[in-house]
């Protein structure tokens, strides 16, 4: 069997090799991920999005994420298996940040989580990774403070605030994070702040300077057809691809000719 990728291969890779990571929510989708060999498996908080329907990230819970987490770590994948602590599960206190993260480890199955934010959190990151828990950090379009940002905007433009990003990027690597996602920054920003870390970065929306990508894995399969962002790249069209799918069954059941002899058992 494939030895399972760790938190110091994702590491090792910096400078080396680029690193692949995909979101995933349920084990079907674990199970297909996995057999592309993926290097790391991530279940978002995106989750609330994309699985719940809702407009932001805001509303999803500690319980949905290890649901949601337990569901990939099932699958027993090779790829290194991070969860995103949610909105609320970390803000408010460092005991907060570290039960809820242990929650991701102990209940779920995650080989680690992701925090959004910077110097804010930074003493809430250093107890997580103090408890022996690896930590990816997320800087740039945090989705957690849209209200904060007044939307789904593009960080970091103006040197100002490119060097504002650098230095919270310092202080979480400082802080003990083994990676860093950079979302919705400038591809310049973010290949300075690519090159200034001893850690590998993972980009969304950020250009190809970072040490590796994340998508969104019903973004990239073009699985809905109403959200397209520009860093969005569709490698499938399975929206029409299921669609045509389920008319086809819709209108065989409704002419009698589904189910067929082969579908039946024999006394």
């Amino acid at each position: 069997m494939k030895q399972r990728i760790t938190v110091r291969d994702i590491m090792d890779k910096k400078g080396r090799e680029r690193i692949v990571m995909i979101t995933a929510y349920d084990a079907t989708m674990a199970r297909i991920v996995n057999a592309a060999n993926m290097d790391v498996i991530l279940i978002g908080d995106s989750a609330g999005n994309v699985m719940a329907g809702g407009d932001s990230t805001l509303g999803v819970t500690m319980d949905q994420m290890v649901y949601h987490t337990l569901c990939v770590t099932r699958t027993r994948p090779g790829a290194l298996v991070i969860s995103d602590m949610p909105f609320l599960s970390y803000q408010a206190s460092v005991s907060d940040a570290v039960r809820n993260a242990g929650r991701l480890l102990q209940e779920a199955g995650a080989q680690g989580v992701k925090v959004e934010g910077g110097k804010r959190v930074i003493e809430q990151i250093r107890a997580i990774v103090n408890a022996d828990i690896p930590v990816m950090g997320h800087l740039g379009l945090t989705p957690q403070s849209v209200h904060a940002f007044g939307g789904y905007k593009v960080q970091a433009r103006g040197r100002q605030a490119a060097d504002l990003l650098k230095e919270n990027a310092l202080a979480l690597q400082d802080a003990g994070i083994f990676s860093l996602v950079l979302e919705c920054v400038p591809a310049s920003v973010a290949g300075e702040v690519t090159e200034a870390l001893d850690i590998p970065t993972i980009g969304i929306g950020a250009g190809p300077l970072c040490d590796g990508q994340v998508l969104v894995i019903q973004d990239m399969l073009g699985m809905d057809k109403t959200f397209k962002p520009k860093f969005v790249k569709h490698y499938a069209n399975l929206y029409d691809t299921m669609l045509g799918a389920i008319q086809a069954y819709a209108s065989e059941v409704r002419e009698g000719t589904f189910p067929a002899q082969e579908h039946c058992f024999k006394d």
